[in-house]
C-alpha cells in the first residue's frame, strides 16, 4: 500500500454500523473482532488495535492448513460445473451457434474481469481494516464503512443485507433447480422400464432423503459427499462427450443467430452457469500464496479458462448435435434406454443430489444467526432444524410449482447471479476505489453495471413471462 492510501482517513461509521472479520486463535477456535469500535462522542470508529504478534502466531497455526494452487483450481472447478454447464446447449439455442459462443468468450470475460475487481477489492479493505480475510458482504459493508463520504457510510448495513439476500436467493434457486434436474432426470429414466408417472412423484420420493441430508449440520460430515458428488460429476461430463462427438451434423445446418426476443433468455442461462464468484474469496483466504490468485496466468484465471472453455465446448456440441431439440439439460436429450446413458443421467442425478447440501449450507449460515438472535439460547438447536425443514420445502414446493428446468435456471440467472457476477462488484470497485478513481474506472464499471442490470430486467421479463405462459 502506497503512501497516499496508508495516511488517508476513511472516517467513522454511523448509525451503530459494526462488521465482523473472523480470525482463528491458536488452539482457541474462532471469535469475532470487532472492526469498529465505539468512540467517546458515541460514534462508531475504525478499529486498527489488532494485536500484530496474535496475527502472526494465528498465521502461523493456519499456515500447515492452507491449501496449494493446484488444490485451488480443482476447487474452482467443482464449484463452477453443475447444472450450468448442461444447460448451456439450451442457452446457444436460445442465441445461435454463432452469437452464442462468441457471447460466451465476452461473457466469461467480464465475469472473470469482475472476479478480479472482488478480489482486489477484498484485499484492500482487509489492509484497511487489518483483518485476514472478508467475505463478499463483509467487504460490500467495509467499502461503504470505509468510505470517506458520510452519505456513503449510511448505506454500509444496506450494502450487507442486499448482497447476504441475493446470496440466499441464489443458492435456494440453485437448490430448486437441482429438484427439478434430479425428478426429471430420474422420470426419464424410470418411465422407460416401469410407465409413465408424474415428475412431482419423483420430486416427493427424493424429498425424505434429502430432509436427511440436509440435518448434517458439520460440513466437515460432508466432505466425502462432495468427493464422491465431484468424481461422479467429471465421469459423467466426459460420457456426455462421448455422446455429442458421435454424428455430428454439419455447422450450416444451425442458425447462427436465433432471435433478439430470446437473447435475455440465454443471458440468464449463461450467467447462472457462472456461478463461482462466492468461491473466490473463501479460497482466496485458504491459500498458501494468496498473491498467486491474480495475475494473467494466476489461479483465477487458470481455473476460469479451463471451466469456461468446457462451457463453449458443452454449449458448441450439445446445440450441434440436437438443434432446436435440445432441452433445459443434455443429458435430457441422451438416448432412453441405452445402458451408458442411462448410467449418465443416474450418475449426474447422484451428483446434484449431493451438492444440494453443499448449496444448501450458504443460506442457512446466513440466515440462522438472524433468527438465534430473537429467540432464547436453549431453543438455537431447534429453531436451526426448523429453518432447515421450512427451507427444503419452499425449494420443493418452487420446483413442485415450476417444472421447467430451462426458465427456472435463466430465472435464478437473470435475478441473482446478474446482480453478484456483475452489478455488485463493479459498485464494490468503484466506492472502494472512492477519490482514486479514474473517469475511466468510473466509466467502465458504469457499463459492467448497465449490462448487468438490463440483463436482471429484460431477463427476469422474459423467464416469469414464459413461465407464466407455460400455465396457461
Amino acid at each position: 500500500m502506497d503512501g497516499k492510501r496508508t495516511s488517508k482517513s476513511y472516517g467513522t461509521v454511523s448509525g451503530g454500523d459494526i462488521l465482523h472479520g473472523k480470525a482463528k486463535e491458536g488452539g482457541s477456535g474462532e471469535e469475532e473482532r470487532l472492526l469498529f469500535i465505539k468512540t467517546s462522542d458515541g460514534n462508531d470508529q475504525l478499529n486498527t488495535s489488532h494485536d500484530d504478534k496474535e496475527a502472526q502466531e494465528d498465521q502461523n497455526a493456519k499456515k500447515e492448513h492452507k491449501i496449494s494452487n493446484t488444490e485451488t483450481i480443482i476447487h474452482m472447478l467443482k464449484g463452477n460445473i453443475g447444472t450450468g454447464i448442461l444447460a448451456m446447449p439450451d442457452a446457444i439455442k436460445n442465441s445461435g451457434l454463432l452469437v452464442g459462443n462468441l457471447g460466451l468468450v465476452l461473457m466469461a470475460t467480464i465475469c472473470v474481469h469482475c472476479m478480479h475487481m472482488l478480489v482486489n477489492s477484498s484485499q484492500e479493505l482487509c489492509k484497511r481494516t487489518n483483518v485476514q480475510f472478508l467475505s463478499y458482504s463483509d467487504v460490500a459493508s467495509t467499502c461503504f464503512a470505509t468510505s470517506s463520504s458520510p452519505r456513503i457510510r449510511s448505506f454500509s448495513n444496506v450494502a450487507r443485507t442486499v448482497i447476504d439476500v441475493f446470496l440466499c436467493i441464489t443458492q435456494l434457486g440453485f437448490c430448486c433447480v437441482y429438484f427439478v434436474f434430479v425428478s426429471q432426470n430420474l422420470q426419464q429414466v424410470l418411465d422407460h422400464y416401469f410407465g409413465e408417472i408424474d415428475y412431482r412423484v419423483y420430486m416427493a420420493i427424493i424429498l425424505l432423503p434429502m430432509l436427511l441430508l440436509i440435518s448434517i449440520r458439520n460440513l466437515k460430515y460432508l466432505a466425502p459427499v462432495s468427493m464422491l458428488a465431484n468424481l461422479l460429476q467429471f465421469a459423467g461430463l466426459a460420457i456426455i462427450f462421448y455422446y455429442l462427438l458421435q454424428d455430428i451434423p454439419l455447422v450450416s445446418t444451425r442458425k447462427s443467430f436465433a432471435s433478439w426476443g430470446q437473447l435475455p433468455l440465454y443471458f440468464g442461462t449463461a450467467i447462472y452457469a457462472f456461478e463461482g464468484i462466492g468461491l473466490v474469496l473463501p479460497l482466496e483466504n485458504e491459500m498458501k500464496t494468496p498473491g498467486d490468485m491474480k495475475g494473467w496466468n494466476g489461479v483465477l484465471n487458470t481455473s476460469m479458462g479451463i471451466v469456461s472453455c468446457l462451457y463453449i465446448a458443452v454449449g458448441f456440441f450439445g446445440y450441434l448435435k440436437y438443434g432446436e431439440n435440445v432441452t433445459g439439460s443434455i443429458t435430457l436429450n441422451l438416448p432412453v434406454g441405452e445402458l451408458l446413458a442411462t448410467l449418465v443421467k443416474l450418475m449426474m442425478s447422484l451428483a446434484i443430489f449431493f451438492s444440494y447440501a453443499l448449496q444448501f449450507y450458504v443460506p442457512v449460515d446466513i440466515i440462522n444467526p438472524y433468527i438465534q438472535t430473537k429467540i432464547a439460547p436453549h431453543n438455537h438447536l431447534k429453531a436451526e432444524y426448523v429453518l432447515r425443514l421450512f427451507l427444503v420445502l419452499l425449494t420443493f414446493g418452487l420446483a413442485a410449482a415450476i417444472p421447467k428446468l430451462d426458465l427456472f435456471i435463466s430465472l435464478v440467472g437473470s435475478v441473482s447471479s446478474s446482480t453478484l457476477a456483475l452489478m455488485a462488484p463493479a459498485i464494490i470497485d468503484t466506492i472502494t476505489r472512492g477519490e482514486d478513481c479514474s473517469r475511466w474506472i468510473i466509466a467502465k464499471n458504469f457499463l459492467l453495471f448497465t449490462i448487468g442490470f438490463l440483463g436482471f430486467i429484460t431477463g427476469t421479463y422474459v423467464s416469469l413471462r414464459n413461465i407464466i405462459d407455460s400455465f396457461v
